[in-house]
């Protein structure tokens, strides 16, 4: 028996949860409510399936956007390597170029350049590509 896809019944769920693009917490909860009542269901009719999918999708992209998890940048990266090897602004104003330039790249002011990743790279010995923005 082969399940078909009725475009009334999805009319209806889609009119009933009103899925959007979240902007706000509130509606994230909603919707999640919502995809967790789906998956309680032992079956799940076509319609109702491409709701779970389509809320799921709007969720990821909801927390994927306010929910950065782990994301780390070059100036996070260079934070941390200083933190774990107690070193100081002035340990590094010669790679850097500047104590000024130092402070902008740490405040988010600057980017950290391919020359400064490079030597930052040597300093530290690991890739140079680490300082640098993807």
């Amino acid at each position: 028996m082969t399940l078909t896809f009725n475009s009334d019944i999805y009319s209806a769920l889609l009119s009933q949860h009103q899925p959007r693009i979240i902007k706000t917490e509130e509606e994230n909860e909603k919707f999640l409510e919502t995809v967790e009542e789906l998956l309680s269901r032992s079956h799940l009719t076509p319609e109702e399936d491409a709701l779970l999918e389509l809320l799921v999708k709007l969720i990821e992209d909801f927390e994927e956007k306010y929910y950065q998890l782990n994301v780390s940048t070059p100036r996070s990266r260079l934070k941390h390597l200083m933190e774990a090897r107690s070193l100081e602004k002035a340990d590094l104003v010669e790679i850097i170029g500047s104590s000024e330039m130092f402070t902008k790249i740490i405040n988010g002011e600057l980017e950290i350049t391919k020359e400064q990743a490079q030597a930052l790279g040597k300093f530290f010995h690991i890739d140079a590509s680490l300082f640098i923005l993807e």
